[in-house]
């Protein structure tokens, strides 16, 4: 017998640590060689390690959340023999994004598979992600029951969703809670991975940035005439143009003339980046949190295109498909909560970026146009700019051009 200690790797990118975000062994397991053994999380993505040789689980270096350093030992163990030299370490082969008709949704979608024990490797542990992991922790669902369809059995994010939709998860047929009960204790979680990354961007953003917020009402009546008319003579099986399509569109246009609000700032060497492109962020709500992908050159794209693209790369980033150059670089953020955009929002900008706009919903109200009052569809846009490089003045002025182009839809394409 002899032990081998597998060193945390280069996880590229010029990382120089990276944070434990999921244990897939224990001391003790017995492991196979390629099993997985642990998830790390950078600065741009979670990576999946396996396992360099077949043995047992001596010792891991840390708890969740700890930080360990590229070449530090990270698990030790032991072997029948000498073990030869680990393999640099790369991600997990990307599980391919779910069509979107493979996730059932309000009870629709196709017929469920019963589904077939999924393959378990040498540690007890089914292949999947560390989000479905927690997802399948929130749900009661035994992953053992779900069928993989990935490589090797891997379980996907539209296996899962498959399961469950189909009613199979455990808290589904969990009986109630007696109604009124008194609830005693307190739960702790601890703030680990993704979501520790976003607390710390965040007070890194509000603790260094004067925000300057500006929020101004559209009314979006024409567009939303134009989204409905060109909605309708879509072929079957083609996504809906959404209106987010057309507002990335508009800001686009807008940015040419301030182009101090398409940049990043350098903090290291006091320079503003003035980007010539457009590479749009998405800010998207995951099982994860909050991430943030890029539509590349979104100025260079047509409506369908565009449209796609933010399709696509929020799909991606939702299940955790993305590959990490696309959860990074954008220099000016769109952020929409959707149905529950409220009324006002005060979004906090994305570092390096020195704007973000922020969509609410869109809402019936009565208006006074020509002395007449008239019921027509309204929303708001609430803007976040950094204010030692956008004076508010410049800020009101790029809203407004904004409100130009949402308000008469057609001078988009013009």
């Amino acid at each position: 017998m002899s032990e081998y200690v597998f060193k945390l790797p280069d996880l590229g990118e010029g990382t120089v640590e990276s944070e434990i975000a999921e244990w897939m062994v224990k001391v003790g397991d017995v492991v196979e060689e390629e099993d997985p053994i642990c998830s790390m999380l950078t600065d741009k993505a979670a990576v999946e390690l396996s396992a360099p040789v077949t043995g047992k689980v001596l010792s891991l270096a840390g708890d969740l959340g700890d930080m360990i350093s590229v070449g530090s030992p990270l698990i030790t163990f032991e072997t029948d023999g000498a073990a030869k030299a680990a393999p640099a370490a790369a991600p997990a082969e990307p599980e391919p994004a779910a069509a979107p008709t493979a996730v059932a949704s309000n009870g629709g979608g196709q017929p469920q598979v019963a589904p077939a024990p999924a393959p378990v490797q040498g540690n007890g542990k089914v292949m999947t992600s560390p989000s479905i992991r927690r997802r399948a922790r929130e749900e009661g669902v035994d992953l053992s029951q779900v069928e993989g369809s990935g490589p090797r059995g891997r379980i996907l994010m539209a296996d899962f969703e498959a399961f469950v939709a189909g009613g199979q998860s455990a808290s589904a047929t969990a009986p109630a809670s007696p109604a009124r009960a008194a609830r005693n204790g307190v739960t702790e979680v601890k703030i680990v991975g993704l979501r520790r990354k976003i607390a710390e961007r965040m007070d890194q953003a509000n603790r260094d940035v004067p925000h300057f917020a500006y929020v101004e009402e559209i009314d979006v009546s024409r567009l939303e005439d134009l989204r409905a008319h060109l909605n309708a003579s879509r072929g079957e099986g083609q996504p809906n143009l959404t209106p987010l399509a057309f507002l990335a569109m508009a800001l686009t246009r807008v940015v040419v003339d301030f182009p101090q609000c398409n940049a990043h700032y350098d903090a290291e060497r006091g320079v503003l980046i003035q980007h010539h492109g457009v590479h749009l962020g998405i800010a998207t709500q995951t099982n994860d949190g909050l991430k943030v992908p890029v539509v590349r050159n979104a100025e260079a794209r047509s409506l369908d295109d565009m449209a796609a693209e933010i399709r696509r790369v929020s799909q991606a980033a939702r299940d955790n498909t993305a590959k990490r150059d696309e959860l990074s670089g954008s220099t000016i953020t769109i952020t929409s909560l959707g149905k529950l955009g409220g009324i006002v929002s005060t979004p906090i900008i994305n570092l390096p970026e020195v704007g973000i706009i922020g969509v609410n919903k869109v809402v019936e109200r009565p208006v006074v146009i020509d002395g007449r009052v008239e019921v027509r569809k309204m929303m708001n846009l609430s803007s976040s700019f950094d204010h030692r490089f956008v004076d508010g003045y410049d800020a009101a002025l790029l809203i407004q051009a904004l409100k130009g182009y949402l308000e008469q839809p057609a001078t988009i394409f013009i």
